[in-house]
């Protein structure tokens, strides 16, 4: 059975006396479960937007989020139901209460699950930490340490869904791949589908079965990992592929991609990349392309 699943999401911003933004402009999306998932793309695009719809903390103008079969609805003022979602988000300091023990917080979650059998030093040796770091408090910690703390925190509700909003991004490059690879294990040891949105797909490679790629608010091109890395099919994949520094010594810079990200209140006609593509047709500049996996008029469906 599919953990969760995103179909034609729409996520609106709306601001007196401004546009609407569509952050989330038609995204859809599955995660399994056991199964990691990447979600990758520029800064801006609506990668973090979508993870906070899938969590509830934003509503959807359009589409629908399934979890489990049944449908995911957006926080009121009530106690949050859905806690076999758990969110680990991109600034651990921020996310975790400065006046609470982290051993407190964890427990937390414990509570919700119903877990009386297991202890919050228990979940930190499981992350990797020392089990006295329980009766401590988070500003005692490295940023990477916060993390695992955060990381800690989730998995003692018990979730059949991690998402990862950015949770590396604040971390120095000596922790990034330690935290992303722990995520990963945590996730698939446990059954749970992982959402991993990142900007370094370089890390996402090293732990995602499934890589979906973003732009302006739509997905553009879904597929297994080593088959988008070695046969990146949209535009967009193989500019984003190019970009990535090489550590071959021969000094050579990454490609740059040109222009920046189009306004999204203001979305450019047709396909929203062709404003930057290399390889536009006069079709891109007037009609969008609505299938998949691969979202581009060089790959329409015969």
């Amino acid at each position: 059975m599919t953990t969760l699943t995103i179909s034609d999401l729409v996520v609106e911003h709306r601001s007196p006396g401004r546009p609407v933004v569509r952050a989330v402009a038609g995204a859809s999306l599955t995660v399994s479960p056991g199964e990691v998932v990447g979600l990758v793309g520029e800064s801006g695009c609506g990668k973090s937007t979508l993870a906070r719809a899938v969590c509830g903390l934003h509503p959807a103008a359009e589409g629908e989020i399934t979890f489990g079969g049944r449908p995911v609805s957006p926080l009121g003022l009530r106690r949050r139901e859905l806690t076999a979602i758990q969110m680990v988000f991109q600034d651990p300091y921020a996310s975790l209460n400065p006046r609470r023990r982290v051993g407190d917080q964890i427990a937390d979650g414990l509570r919700t699950a119903g877990d009386t059998t297991t202890a919050p030093a228990d979940l930190l040796e499981r992350v990797g930490l020392p089990r006295e770091f329980a009766g401590r408090h988070p500003h005692e910690f490295s940023g990477g340490q916060r993390q695992r703390i955060a990381i800690a925190r989730a998995l003692a509700a018990r979730p059949s869904l991690l998402i990862g909003d950015e949770p590396i991004s604040a971390l120095d490059a000596s922790a990034q791949s330690q935290v992303a690879r722990l995520m990963r294990d945590l996730a698939v040891d446990s059954g749970a589908g992982l959402l991993f949105i990142s900007h370094d797909l370089s890390v996402v490679r090293l732990i995602a079965d499934r890589i979906a790629v973003m732009y302006l608010g739509k997905i553009v091109e879904v597929g297994r990992t080593e088959e988008v890395w070695a046969d990146p099919k949209h535009p967009y994949t193989r500019a984003l592929l190019g970009a990535i520094p090489q550590p071959d010594g021969l000094g050579v810079l990454p490609a740059e991609l040109p222009g920046d990200v189009p306004d999204p209140a203001d979305p450019p006609h047709g396909c929203r990349f062709h404003p930057r593509c290399p390889l536009v047709m006069d079709v891109c500049r007037v009609k969008e392309p609505d299938f998949g996996p691969v979202a581009c008029w060089l790959h329409a469906p015969e």
